[in-house]
């Protein structure tokens, strides 16, 4: 047998061309312009960092001369006076005390002669007296060998700031006669990095550039991170400081790529570093770092972008090439499409047979052959339906057969199928559970067809032997209905209505877990009708009366959810007059347990 032939689809083979013609050399161009264009982002964004800390480093270099230069001016002044009582004078004490108010980063502005005692101003809120001589030290040492000294920053250790100290000697004669020494907060420099505070955890969820600056020694003397700060964290591990301390003294200003782990996670950085010179013996390391793939978020957006655009061009000659191997072969599509439907089940798509004229035959045929199928299919559903109400009739007329048999207990099978439905909604049950739950109950005593019509309709309260007899009316009633299939789901409602949730109901003694719902539903429906009708040996309950009787049960008899909802459903007027008629009489004797079983039997 020769094999099938397969064919390609014309379709295929325009549509491919198009692509292929259209969008290659798109792709192409694309992809080298993405390249390009990511190089001239990469070199951008490295200006801007470098630019960036270059400036910051020259604001700091400001700030500090102009500190530096206050000094030498006060220094410069009392040279030029040539008199030695201005060392001590209240006309320079006052000078100095109004250059502090003037200059809120001054910390602390003193004129300390060879002899005699110093003139000070300071804020003595931030620094104490003690810790300016401590911080003096250390730059005064180096004052003979100098024109400037400048002592490394230091943190104060009452309130964690960081400061540097400056001295300049006053000469006389060429000699040593005296030193201005001031000591300078660093908290500008936060100012000048930051322009608003943001946490180091900002910067890096946001992927903003992170800035900060060290000393020479690799401390922080401003950080976006304020235990960073306050501890002074040697921050050496740090690739791009140590490339600053290695380098600040040959080159001023850099650019690299390193990695660095942050949180147990390592990220690839880009950053810049700059010197800013405050002096010769003082030099601060102006930092910059930023993840590389956020600093260069917007080469992932042209990329995104490029590729956006050839896929728009990719999709518009994939259309002209569908739309164009369609009108070749829309014809046979159709066809194709509308059989698919047919088969599974539409029927009511119809084919427009405006084409070719033999297509057009095929279409007509299809058309006639829905036709058919979908009256064929409606009379199905016609007969089915017909064949449900049939069935419930037949129900109906058997349950009432069986309660005419008794004038006492006629409509009972009625009624117990409203309440149960009633309980079942409260319940919550679907439409197709309501409904089998109302055919249970109508048949729920289908099985007293067999018992014997002189204990059936007897007009007294049964003996032992009778109600043994009467007992096995749920056995019989399963025997009849078995062997029909229709009837599998509604056995559970017609053969377990008389069990107990303690398990000394019958005809299987079953416990809670093992009655189905909807013979719990059927038992509750069933002696709430029994009790609330009169009877040749006892009078009906009340509707009040019935409900406490049945909750006394609960959890020995009945479940407590479907008694619940019977008295919701009696509360909301769903069961009452119009339903389940109900005749108020005055309060009868609760029954005991041994009479609730022989009224519902």
């Amino acid at each position: 047998m020769a094999s099938k032939k397969r064919f390609i689809s014309l379709k295929y083979i325009v549509t491919l061309t198009l692509v292929f013609v259209g969008v290659a050399p798109l792709l192409i161009t694309g992809w080298f312009l993405s390249e390009q264009s990511a190089r001239e982002l990469r070199s951008a964004e490295g200006r801007y960092q470098t630019q960036l800390v270059q400036d910051k480093a020259r604001q700091i270099e400001l700030f500090g001369q102009s500190y530096v230069e206050l000094v030498r001016s006060f220094a410069r002044a009392l040279e030029i006076a040539d008199d030695e009582t201005l060392l001590s004078s209240v006309q320079t004490q006052d000078e100095l005390s109004s250059t502090l108010e003037e200059r809120p980063q001054l910390l602390a502005l003193l004129i300390k002669p060879l002899a005699g005692e110093s003139l000070s101003a300071f804020r003595a809120e931030v620094i104490k007296r003690e810790e300016i001589e401590q911080l003096s030290e250390s730059v005064l040492g180096q004052i003979s060998d100098s024109p400037i000294s400048i002592g490394q920053p230091q943190m104060v250790p009452r309130t964690g700031e960081v400061v540097f100290t400056i001295a300049v000697p006053v000469l006389k004669d060429g000699n040593l006669s005296a030193a201005v020494v001031a000591v300078v907060s660093l908290n500008t420099i936060s100012a000048i990095a930051s322009e608003r505070p943001v946490s180091e955890a900002e910067l890096w969820e946001s992927g903003l550039p992170i800035i900060f600056v060290v000393d020479e020694t690799g401390k922080p003397i401003y950080h976006p991170n304020s235990s960073v700060l306050s501890s002074r964290k040697q921050l050496s591990d740090i690739r791009i400081v140590r490339e600053w301390s290695e380098t600040k003294d040959q080159i001023q200003s850099a650019l690299l790529p390193f990695t660095l782990l942050h949180e147990g996670v390592e990220h690839e950085m880009i950053g810049a570093y700059s010197t800013a010179n405050l002096v010769d013996q003082l030099k601060f390391g102006v930092m910059v770092m930023q993840e590389e793939s956020k600093a260069l978020a917007s080469v992932g957006e042209m990329r995104r972008q490029t590729w956006l655009i050839s896929l728009a061009f990719a999709l518009l000659a994939l259309f002209l090439g569908l739309f164009s191997a369609r009108q070749l072969s829309l014809p046979i599509l159709n066809l194709v499409t509308v059989a698919q439907k047919i088969a599974s089940g539409d029927l009511s798509t119809r084919i427009e047979t405006k084409s070719i004229t033999e297509i057009g035959t095929l279409g007509a045929a299809f058309n006639t052959m829905s036709d058919e199928l979908e009256d064929y299919i409606a009379k199905l559903a016609r007969a089915a339906k017909e064949n449900r109400e049939l069935f419930v009739g037949t129900v109906k007329a058997l349950a009432a057969a069986i309660d005419g048999k008794d004038r006492y207990t006629r409509g009972h099978s009625e009624r117990v199928s409203r309440v149960s439905v009633a309980i079942g909604q409260r319940l919550g049950m679907e439409e197709e559970e309501l409904e089998t739950l109302r055919i249970s109950a109508l048949l729920h005593d289908v099985g007293k067809i067999g018992i014997d019509d002189a204990i059936l309709k007897k007009p007294a309260a049964l003996t032992d032997e009778e109600y043994e007899i009467m007992k096995t009316h749920p056995q019989e009633g399963y025997k009849i209905m078995k062997n029909i299939p229709a009837m599998k789901d509604f056995l559970p409602g017609m053969y377990m209505h008389h069990e107990m949730v303690n398990g000394q109901g019958y005809p299987q003694g079953l416990t809670d877990e093992q009655i189905p719902v909807q013979a719990k539903i059927v038992s509750v429906a069933d002696t709430f009708d029994a009790m609330t009708i009169d009877r040749p040996y006892s009078k009906g309950m009340g509707l009040e009366q019935a409900l406490e009787v049945i909750e006394s049960y609960v959890g020995t008899r009945y479940d407590a959810s479907v008694v619940k909802a019977l008295r919701q459903a009696c509360a909301d007027g769903q069961i009452g007059v119009g339903r389940v008629k109900l005749k108020e009489f005055s309060r009868q004797p609760v029954p005991d347990d041994e009479e609730v079983s022989r009224r519902v039997a």
